[in-house]
């Protein structure tokens, strides 16, 4: 069990990492943007999800794979389809929001804490 624990490290590590390379690669490389690029890798997760093949690949990266953007679009697509298969054409719509809700929910209520505590200023 330690053992395991031990050695996903190193693997959602390396996983990760690879990711962030690739895409700082294509900024660099090429003249995407960093939102394109955003949106490309989210579409890698919906697709990854939508054929079938996230979940294996997710068991073995675990969050190397499920943090970064492409996590976020597996997600979405994932209470896609559970939420189509519930409640039919419609669920498509609300599913991967129901799927979602809490990380967002989260990420709202840590950048609102942030605000309290942080203030911003411009740039001179």
């Amino acid at each position: 069990m330690l053992l395991e624990k031990l050695i996903a490290y190193p693997i959602v590590f390396v996983v990760g990492g690879a990711i962030c390379a690739l895409a700082q690669i294509l900024i660099i490389k090429t003249k995407l943007t960093p939102a394109r690029i955003l949106v490309i890798f989210l579409i890698i997760g919906i697709l990854l999800e939508g054929i079938g093949i996230y979940d294996p690949i997710n068991k073995f990266a675990q969050a190397g794979i499920s943090v970064p953007i492409i996590g976020f679009g597996a997600a979405l697509t994932r209470g896609a389809i559970k939420a189509t298969a519930k409640y039919g054409f419609l669920g498509a719509f609300a599913g991967g929001l129901m799927e979602t809700a809490f990380g967002i929910g989260v990420a709202i209520m840590a950048s609102y804490l942030v605000t309290l505590i942080f203030s911003s200023k411009s740039k001179q």
